[in-house]
């Protein structure tokens, strides 16, 4: 497998606050990487890092353009983007009035003649959620009406049209019933399949060992350590969440 994103020795400091201390994480192509840790520990503040919100005061990021794997600097959500780093908020950022067409391009809107092109983009928005195996009773009628799955498969299907490689993902079952939790967790595995490196934040151990590949522990901004998911358990994470030190076997 490829590697697509390498972070090494990210350190953020708000005023006195470390919030991010020497903070080492890699991401291959075809993986779910998550990130676990109490309120506090760092994840939020890390993928904000990834994801263009904030700039680190140390430390490096590369991601893989091409065939080469070239350090960048992400100065913002847009340059994070242009690297194919997309981020699938908790919220998922959803304009609620607006329909699935326009969610999926909003803020990137296809024009012809300075004014929108709505056929294009809805044949596009559709092709993007059949990719995801996801049929909408409408396209035209406002997400706020669409069911918990059928929003993130919106946010998804966003994120993927516009050649996202790494896709960050921030509790994407959260206030999800049993069924529309399997449906999303159907469509992770789906990206995966497809060669992308997901990053998943999630407090739902359960989902977090069902869904990943490696699992990364953090704690006080620091990572305590990185296991593979097949090898460990939830009573291990959980020492780890709240020891702060990796297990040792």
């Amino acid at each position: 497998m490829n590697l697509l994103l390498r972070a090494q020795g990210i350190s953020l400091r708000f005023g006195g606050l470390q919030a991010l201390d020497r903070v080492h994480f890699d991401l291959y192509e075809g993986e779910v990487h998550s990130l676990v840790g109490h309120n506090g520990a760092g994840k939020t503040t890390f993928i904000r890092v990834l994801s263009g919100v904030y700039q680190p005061q140390e430390g490096q990021i590369w991601v893989r353009i091409g065939e080469e794997l070239r350090e960048v600097q992400l100065t913002s959500p847009r340059e994070a983007q242009r690297y194919g780093i997309e981020t699938i908020h908790q919220n998922l950022a959803l304009a609620d009035n607006l329909d699935a067409v326009a969610n999926v391009f909003l803020g990137r809107e296809r024009t012809r003649w300075f004014s929108l092109d709505e056929e294009v983009m809805e044949s596009e928005a559709r092709r993007a959620l059949e990719r995801l195996g996801v049929h909408l009773p409408s396209l035209r009628i406002p997400v706020q009406r669409l069911s918990g799955g059928q929003r993130q498969a919106v946010a998804i299907g966003r994120a993927l049209l516009f050649r996202a490689r790494v896709l960050i993902m921030d509790e994407p079952t959260a206030a999800l019933g049993p069924a529309e939790t399997a449906r999303v967790k159907a469509l992770i595995r789906a990206l995966r399949d497809e060669g992308l490196g997901i990053i998943l934040i999630s407090h739902d151990l359960h989902d977090v060992l069902d869904l990943s590949d490696r699992i990364t522990v953090m704690k006080g901004g620091r990572v305590v350590g990185t296991v593979r998911a097949e090898e460990s358990n939830q009573e291990e994470i959980l020492s780890m969440i709240l020891v702060g030190e990796e297990s040792k076997h």
